[in-house]
């Protein structure tokens, strides 16, 4: 195991180095001027060029790159052509919201989505199966921004329960993360469902029930356990979409994480801000993938990670 976990790790860490490449070189091509933001376009010729000069961006690409690049390898994410700040400051701050709101997401979720796919599932092509999955299909059609403004329009506007935006106190937190957990519960349902069904009509859940168990312990200790590693899968990539901050979710709450953040850093034309939020958020898809594989082995030992050599 810690071997593979070792070549996972370089494996992401040459996935990142191609990833900062890309994200380097597709935000050049964006339309905008980042110094002319930043002076307004009052500024004059030698004041553009002048800034332009002491941020370096008047070296060539390969250049800029290199340097960049040798900035991240010591820790150094840049310094935001915004504020002027760290730009691993910048995230470590915003961070913890983001956090915040993925964890109370991914429980909304976790608890509705495989709590509504294992009921779907028990009372199979009944008219409980047939609501929940019309229920999961029509709520992964919603487009996120839509359900977000509706929740605020009808919990903030005209019931005036909780805050509309802005804030990262308890209430706050409810209506984003209802609206993403239930996006995130919609598919989690169809997932746990199917996979619940076809456990279901094995020989040994048949064998179980003739034993006399009840059958909250063969759907719980039979038939959930061996479904749990896709979902574990689908769980742990949701999670770590959240961890790198669910932009259009976090614009309509005016959720001060990283996803408003990479928004805030694309329109300011902030080339470091976008390039650390990019590498940041790679960063957590590619240690949230090791953790699953890890939790595979957990959850099923049969699972080996060791390489067999030819005739060992």
């Amino acid at each position: 195991m810690k071997q593979y976990i070792f070549k996972r790790l370089i494996s992401g860490v040459i996935v990142l180095f191609g990833l900062s490449i890309f994200t380097f070189m597709l935000i050049h091509f964006i339309p905008g001027d980042p110094v002319r933001i930043m002076l307004g376009q009052r500024a004059t010729v030698e004041q553009i060029e002048a800034l332009r000069e002491e941020l370096g961006l008047n070296k060539p690409l390969v250049t800029q790159y290199l340097s960049y690049a040798s900035g991240v390898v010591k820790g150094d994410l840049g310094t935001s052509l915004k504020t002027g700040r760290p730009v691993s400051t910048e995230i470590a701050e915003r961070f913890p919201a983001t956090a915040k709101m993925a964890v109370a997401s991914l429980g909304v979720a976790v608890v509705v989505g495989i709590g509504m796919g294992v009921l779907a599932a028990r009372w199979k092509d009944t008219f409980i199966d047939n609501f929940i999955m019309t229920l999961s299909t029509f709520g992964m059609a919603l487009p996120g921004f839509w359900l977000g403004l509706l929740v605020i329009l009808v919990f903030s506007v005209h019931l005036g329960w909780f805050p509309i935006a802005g804030g990262t106190g308890f209430m706050d937190i409810v209506l984003p993360a209802f609206t993403l957990g239930t996006l995130m519960a919609t598919s989690l349902s169809r997932l746990t469902r199917a996979g619940m069904v076809e456990v279901l009509s094995n020989d040994y859940i048949r064998t179980a029930r003739a034993k006399g168990m009840s059958e909250r312990l063969v759907l719980l200790r039979h038939a959930f356990r061996n479904v749990m590693i896709p979902i574990v899968a689908v769980i742990g990539l949701e999670f770590a979409g959240l961890l790198g901050g669910a932009v259009i979710v976090e614009q309509v709450f005016n959720w001060p994480g990283i996803g408003t953040l990479a928004i805030q850093a694309i329109s300011s034309r902030d080339f470091p801000m976008i390039q650390g939020t990019t590498l940041f958020i790679g960063a957590i898809y590619v240690l949230v993938v090791i953790v699953i594989d890890v939790l595979y082995a957990i959850l099923d030992p049969r699972i080996d990670y060791t390489v067999k050599r030819e005739g060992v």
